[in-house]
């Protein structure tokens, strides 16, 4: 169903069906009520028995409209294209979704059929009739289609922006994150300390077909494991990729793993050849990392593109670090684990967003700065105490990169700005 819904084929066909149904049945109706056809103006169709002008009137809509079609799917296909050269093809999934672009080609597809459905109704045997209202109504969907094209161009013209790109990308990013961690971070938290590892574990279920993992129902697996008896380890995080062959799953009870059972354990996880934000935080993270990268290359030199992208992370990990981290060990009922999924952490999460644009941005002073307020910013919006001792740790690092490609007049400024953050986050004794 995510796949269905975020690509061109179901939104658009839907669109095109019901605008191809609503020809076929407002043509039939007013053949089968005359009384429809005189609500339409005579000063617009003056004789309502003359077929050839409703068919040149659909006819003609038709044909220019697929025209229209093949202009719009051109403008697409050529975004799509500067977008994945200019920036990243990891990208292209954003566009794909994007509901206006579905939108436009329902709208105009579905023209089209409205046109073809309705042609047949307008005859001259055995008896001349003229389905004025239908043509009427093909006529105001012409007019819809022509204002919906400047809308179109008008937002393509945004959305292959930088800035309107990273935002999106950002937004559906921090709506994967509220989705996975509903609660607001606690501070003080109980952890529970459960040895996963030391359990005793029998079977390992291998992958049956390469790909990352990009969904894991995890009411389905607890339901299961509960059902079956059995406690279960997920070896694999969402957005790891598994080959054919390797384990990704343990249960405790070998004896209990049936055929038909293994296949239901397999079924709880979505496999495919790239990775979605389904439930994968990190990519969202890695879109908006791999714009900043080839803004920072020497072939590009855009700055100022990497400093938004730095801008759009802190966004980012600022509601990561406000929410409490999806649980890992699943317990059905209280007290008796049933599941172990692992999740990724802050830290690693902080390092996917800021560890590659700090290697490559060692000799850049604006971007570093950028990124030691990015981390002030996720600080001073979080009160735990060692997610501040990591966002000092990564700054650190920063500072130590520029040292040694920068001169001494160049990191006075990105010094002070640590030592700021320091005095900020740390207390005394850390």
């Amino acid at each position: 169903m995510y796949n269905l819904r975020g690509g061109f084929l179901v939104r658009p066909l839907v669109i095109a069906l019901a605008l191809g149904a609503a020809g076929a049945l407002l043509s039939w109706l007013e053949e089968a009520v005359p009384e429809v056809s005189a609500w339409v103006p005579k000063a617009i169709f003056p004789s309502h028995a003359d077929p050839q002008i409703a068919q040149v009137i659909l006819g003609s809509i038709g044909a220019s409209i697929m025209t229209v079609v093949s202009i719009v799917f051109a403008i697409l296909l050529m975004t799509l294209t500067l977008a994945s050269m200019q920036f990243s093809p990891r990208i292209l999934l954003s566009f794909a979704r994007d509901g206006v672009t579905q939108w436009t080609l329902g709208v105009f597809l579905g023209t089209f059929s409205y046109c073809m459905a309705a042609l047949p109704a307008a005859r001259s045997l055995p008896h001349p009739f003229a389905p004025v209202a239908t043509v009427l109504g093909a006529m105001l969907l012409a007019l819809a289609c022509v204002c919906w094209l400047l809308f179109f161009i008008h937002h393509i013209s945004q959305a292959i922006s930088v800035n309107q790109i990273v935002d999106k990308i950002a937004s559906e990013t921090e709506a994967v994150v509220l989705d996975l961690m509903p609660w607001p971070r606690k501070l003080n938290r109980m952890e529970v300390d459960e040895r996963v590892e030391a359990l005793r574990w029998e079977l390992s279920i291998t992958n049956e077909i390469s790909g990352y993992i990009r969904f894991i129902d995890i009411k389905r697996l607890v339901s299961l494991a509960k059902s079956y008896h059995i406690k279960i380890q997920v070896l694999r995080r969402v957005g790891h990729f598994v080959p054919e062959g390797v384990p990704f799953l343990r249960i405790s009870r070998a004896e209990r793993a049936t055929p038909d059972r293994v296949a239901a354990l397999r079924a709880a996880f979505d496999f495919g050849p790239s990775r979605t934000l389904q439930q994968d935080v990190e990519f969202g993270v890695l879109q908006i990392v791999d714009v900043a990268l080839k803004a920072i290359s020497p072939a590009v030199n855009d700055p100022s593109t990497a400093i938004s992208c730095v801008d759009q992370l802190s966004r980012i990990l600022i509601r990561v670090a406000s929410r409490e981290p999806p649980e890992s060990n699943l317990y059905d009922p209280p007290g008796v684990l049933r599941v172990y999924v692992p999740w990724i952490g802050f830290d690693r999460l902080l390092d996917s967003a800021f560890e590659q644009i700090r290697m490559y941005a060692k000799t850049d002073v604006a971007v570093s700065l950028r990124m030691l307020r990015a981390i002030g910013d996720i600080a001073a919006t979080t009160k735990d105490p060692q997610i501040r001792r990591s966002l000092v740790d990564r700054a650190n690092r920063i500072v130590a990169g520029c040292t040694e490609r920068l001169r001494e007049d160049e990191l006075s400024e990105i010094r002070g700005r640590l030592l700021a953050l320091q005095q900020s986050v740390l207390v005394p004794g850390e």
